[in-house]
């Protein structure tokens, strides 16, 4: 199918699969050059002589930029879409990680965490409403996508910072600059696509019924996402952020080797990530929820136990199953606020960066009292507070 004839289909004729595909890999670009954060703390750690508890500052700054934004950006474009706001605040993401590349201090890299944030918050939400107007009805599936885009770009990410970065120097992120304008590239077309099929698709977006379900009823399963997003989350940023130290502490491990490890998690969650949306469509989001978060638990809580074998194994396990939650969380939110896309895009989007910025700093500081070790033995029984999920509405009956 041609471009033309491709970007002329209304949404409402089906999922527009150059869109999704569009978005998908600009997902991938984006927590691609974002994963490369995490991934060259050692190295920020032995250049930059910092603590653990600063390396959880810094992803703290990351993420509570990328966090606390979203939502507000989201409210406002449910009114006043700006669909050039996509490439723009990737322009910024470009803008923070030549900062990174080059900075010479503590405080300068606080600034590029920072601005690689707002890079993020601007893009989330933004993409999340374009997924779901392109989608044609199949939300789960569209979400799943962009999703797993992201999860993708973030297992990627540990890989090319280890080829790319560690053991070449600082400099060598500016590579990861040439990322980042490709995304440009493609957001502009996507952009474009996105204004000249805004007023149909927010009419159709106008049209979807939500569900039939009591103002407080809403805001009760509100809550419980967001719990359950906490719970959820909380755990993944001690696997990100702490990961590959924990092998290295503890099984002595080289930094690289320690990397494919992360690599393996990583993928892995772009893995569940991809199927839980489509799942969720046929089986239920609220089945998809309750298993992907309770269902961790038992791995989490025997991986501070395990050997150097089983620790991979579990690892992989965990990511794929608690990874199947973010899309079916995401798109049950957007059913239960009908109408707010982008803002429940955002809360959502920015309560998984934000509490996965307070949760890295919180363990880091736990680490530098008691020990990496003790991180992933209070961490375990996060995934225990998925049994809040029973609280969920049923939304085919609420229909």
């Amino acid at each position: 199918m041609s471009t033309q004839s491709t970007v002329s289909t209304p949404a409402a004729s089906g999922t527009v699969m150059q869109i999704l595909f569009s978005v998908a890999f600009v997902h991938l670009l984006n927590d691609c050059v974002q994963a490369v954060l995490p991934s060259i703390y050692p190295l920020l750690k032995h250049e930059f002589a910092l603590s653990f508890t600063q390396v959880g500052l810094i992803t703290l700054t990351f993420q509570c930029t990328a966090s606390l934004l979203q939502p507000w950006i989201g409210l406002y474009t449910d009114k006043r879409p700006i669909p050039f706001l996509l490439p723009v605040g990737m322009c910024v993401t470009l803008a923070g990680v030549g900062l990174l590349a080059y900075a010479n201090s503590f405080a300068t890299l606080l600034i590029a965490a920072g601005m690689i944030g707002v890079g993020s918050s601007t893009f989330h939400p933004e993409a999340s409403r374009v997924a779901r107007l392109a989608s044609g009805g199949r939300f789960g599936f569209a979400q799943s996508l962009f999703q797993v885009g992201g999860n993708l770009g973030s297992a990627l990410g540990p890989l090319l910072a280890a080829a790319i970065v560690v053991g070449r120097g600082q400099g060598r992120i500016a590579w990861f600059m040439l990322l980042v304008l490709v995304a440009v590239a493609v957001l502009i077309g996507v952009s474009r696509w996105y204004g000249n099929h805004l007023q149909n698709m927010v009419k159709k977006a106008a049209a979807h019924a939500g569900p039939a379900l009591p103002r407080h009823k809403v805001w009760q399963a509100l809550g419980v996402l967001a719990l359950l997003v906490f719970s959820k989350y909380i755990y993944m940023a001690s696997l990100q952020s702490y990961y590959t130290f924990y092998l290295i502490d503890k099984f002595h491990l080289p930094v690289g080797t320690a990397q494919l490890y992360l690599f393996l998690f990583l993928a892995s969650v772009a893995a569940g990530t991809f199927a839980g949306g489509p799942i969720g469509d046929k089986i239920g989001r609220k089945r998809v929820i309750w298993f992907s978060i309770l269902g961790a638990a038992p791995f989490t809580i025997a991986l501070p136990f395990a050997n150097l074998f089983w620790t991979g194994v579990l690892s992989v396990l965990i990511g794929l199953v608690m990874s199947s939650a973010f899309s079916a969380i995401v798109v049950f939110a957007q059913e239960l606020v009908p109408g707010k896309v982008g803002m429940i895009s955002g809360i959502f989007f920015g309560l998984m960066f934000g509490i996965s910025g307070i949760g890295a700093a919180a363990m880091g500081h736990i680490a530098d009292i008691h020990g990496i070790d003790q991180v992933y033995r209070i961490a375990s029984f996060l995934p225990l507070l998925g049994i809040m999920a029973a609280l969920l509405p049923k939304m085919d009956q609420a229909r």
